[in-house]
């Protein structure tokens, strides 16, 4: 209360002063009215209050709408510290304002080879009224595929966070895709049954005509987000750091990402939302990062390495790579990486590595090497300098210890080391991207996948397809020869499982050597698999690793995709089936009109007299052909569409 005392011969004066102590209340009081953002489009709407609830008073929160049907119900926002106090509550708007962007970017490389970059922002400053007084300020942005929003906690000085508290409030106890870690299997399950510590991204079916995905954008240097329950509140998802996060202020938070698209296939094709939230490219000369297919060596021989080479430059496969074991036992840490070492019990050599290098150069192919995380942590600096003059062109991360904040800002510090010496990188495991390698592009790709040395079901890739790759690229590491392709699938199926899994290295025939390779493959993978020279192994000859387009024609999460991606002027056809046969009608409107074209298509047919029983059909096509795709049960169907006369 403002107590004011006045002489009745100076009431004149002290009206002006009253009136004077009101405009100042008036100016400096919190913005009251809700804050609004929409897409471009205006199908998507995001608000944010501060709303007083149970247990707590001037809370922050947001809500998510889709063609004005609620999607997100009201969510709070906020912050643990260490020292036990919350960035939570008593918060008033202090100040907004609005901003858009329409801009077009060239990746380095990608599923198109121009991003839209188009969103309206919403920038807010909340302050607290009481202890410990923090003032934030929140960003959202709202784009057609979904909406971002993230945290700067202003200041000077340092600060520590024990926990995250975002809320992701779901109408409704919806279906979701879920999976426990990076490499895990995916279960559709309700909400409700959420794993303590759920991968990200999430998919989410909230009706039949509407799918959501959570995830996380722009990881650098802080914990990983992960999803949980909010136990008293379900079906209301949390957000849960692998760790505390220090660091000074101010300091900004990954975006919190929430797609939204009337089908799964949509959601696939909007991905690069992930990539919009990271900065541009750091790297200001990238023509030495060149994606291609890569054939794993795991012979760890001069002659292993020598045939590897030479059925990689008769393949059109650009990289081998000598897996774990050439400098010594993958997980001693005595074992040298700045040497080569073999480990006895994955190879008796010998191993002349300058010699396969120089060799493999000459038929214009590159070497990749894996190294494990117990050699990289001691001797990254040691090893980039050295395997540059070596003449190698990309390192493996094996193992690498993800989610706290110590090991993201090491793996990303990591990768940009790796870039000053011009080498790309692979980092396998549990990383999981979350679309830096816009701004370090040699971080071609990564696993975080459940992937084919997993032996997974069709149904489980065709899980995957709709919720881990939404984040990017994914190391499936394909199998051909091996007996798992015929357990669990065809042949044909495996050939469009490396159009529909993108990943800038594709390391093809994993389990798979050159026939005049050494015979003993040492380690784990026991004795490798010969590659049969297959009349359809020409389709894996002519496949790309990156795409100028990508279109998803027909998409079921779990059972179906058929997926067209263009290279220059041809497209390519991945079609995968999970389940009993299937046949889809696929026009061809997307190829020029101007041009003919020949279709060259693979499917499954165990009539064929092949140890892989995959027929290759040719027919004459058109922008006003409608193609029928058929798939086997639990099989698939690949196309190469080029125009007449390209060859």
């Amino acid at each position: 209360m403002i107590n004011l005392r006045y002489k009745q011969s100076n009431r004149g004066d002290a009206m002006k002063r009253i009136l004077f102590l009101i405009m100042l209340l008036v100016c400096a009081a919190p913005v009251a009215r809700a804050q609004s953002v929409s897409s471009p489009d205006g199908r998507i709407t995001l608000d944010f209050a501060v709303l007083d609830a149970p247990n707590c008073t001037g809370c922050m929160h947001y809500k998510v709408a889709f063609n004005g049907a609620p999607v997100i119900a009201p969510s709070r926002l906020g912050l643990d510290l260490a020292d036990g106090s919350k960035i939570l509550d008593n918060f008033f708007i202090a100040s907004s304002q609005t901003a858009s962007r329409d801009s077009t970017w060239s990746p380095v490389y990608g599923e198109r080879s121009t991003v839209r970059d188009q969103y309206n922002e919403l920038s807010v400053v909340v302050n607290q009224s009481q202890a410990p007084r923090r003032e934030l300020l929140l960003t959202f942005r709202a784009y057609d595929a979904g909406v971002a929003f993230r945290y700067t906690i202003q200041g000077g000085g340092d600060i520590s966070i024990a926990a995250e508290n975002t809320q992701f409030r779901f109408l409704r106890d919806h279906l979701s895709w879920q999976a426990a870690s990076a490499q895990g299997v995916y279960e559709k399950k309700p909400l409700s049954r959420m794993w303590v510590d759920a991968e990200r991204p999430l998919t989410v079916q909230v009706d039949e005509q509407l799918y959501a995905a959570v995830g996380e954008a722009a990881l650098v240097d802080y914990a990983r987000m992960r999803l949980g329950m909010d136990s008293m509140k379900p079906p209301v998802m949390i957000s849960r750091l692998a760790g505390p996060v220090a660091a000074a202020l101010p300091l900004t938070t990954p975006w919190r990402v929430i797609l939204l698209a009337e089908s799964p296939g949509k959601l696939l094709e909007n991905n690069d939302i992930f990539l919009n939230l990271n900065e541009p490219s750091q790297i200001q000369d990238t023509t030495w990062i060149k994606p291609g297919k890569v054939l794993r060596e795991v012979t760890l021989t001069t002659d292993g390495g020598l045939a590897a080479a030479d059925f990689a430059a008769r393949h059109n496969m650009q990289y081998i790579m000598f897996d774990a074991g050439w400098y010594g036992p993958e997980n001693d840490d005595a074992s040298d990486a700045a040497t080569v070492t073999l480990d006895p019990a994955r190879s008796a050599g010998p191993l002349d590595l300058q010699a396969v290098i120089s060799y493999a150069a000459q038929r214009g192919v590159g070497v990749i090497l894996y190294v494990n995380h117990r050699a990289l942590e001691k001797q990254l600096d040691e090893i980039l300098p050295l395997y540059k003059k070596w003449g190698v062109k990309g390192i493996k991360f094996g193992f690498v210890n993800v989610g706290p904040q110590e090991w993201t800002a090491w793996l990303h510090e990591a990768v940009r080391k790796a870039a000053a010496y011009e080498m790309l990188v692979d980092i396998h495991d549990e990383y999981r991207p979350t679309g830096w390698s816009r701004t370090w592009p040699n971080l071609l790709t990564q696993e975080g996948i459940g992937g084919d040395e997993t032996s997974p079901s069709n149904e489980q890739t065709l899980n995957i397809l709709f919720t881990r790759m939404l984040a990017g690229a994914a190391d499936n590491t394909f199998c051909y020869f091996d007996s798992r392709v015929d357990k669990n699938a065809t042949h044909a199926y495996q050939l469009a499982k490396a159009v529909a899994i993108y990943s800038p290295l594709q390391f093809l025939y994993w389990y798979d050597r050159p026939e005049n390779a050494p015979r003993k493959a040492g380690g784990a993978g026991g004795e490798m698999n010969i590659i049969r020279e297959t009349p359809e192994l020409e389709f894996w000859d002519a496949l790309p690793t990156v795409w100028d387009d990508t279109r998803v024609l027909r998409g079921a999460i779990g059972e179906y995709a058929v997926i067209a991606r263009r290279s220059g002027d041809q497209w390519f056809i991945g079609a995968m089936n999970a389940g009993p046969a299937r046949s889809f009608d696929a026009p061809l409107d997307f190829l020029d009109a101007d041009k003919q074209y020949t279709a060259h298509i693979y499917s499954d047919d165990p009539a064929v007299q092949t140890a892989t029983h995959v027929r290759i059909d040719r027919k004459p096509v058109a922008a006003d052909t409608v193609l029928t795709v058929t798939m086997a049960e639990n099989g698939g169907q690949a196309v190469r569409i080029e125009p007449n006369g390209s060859q």
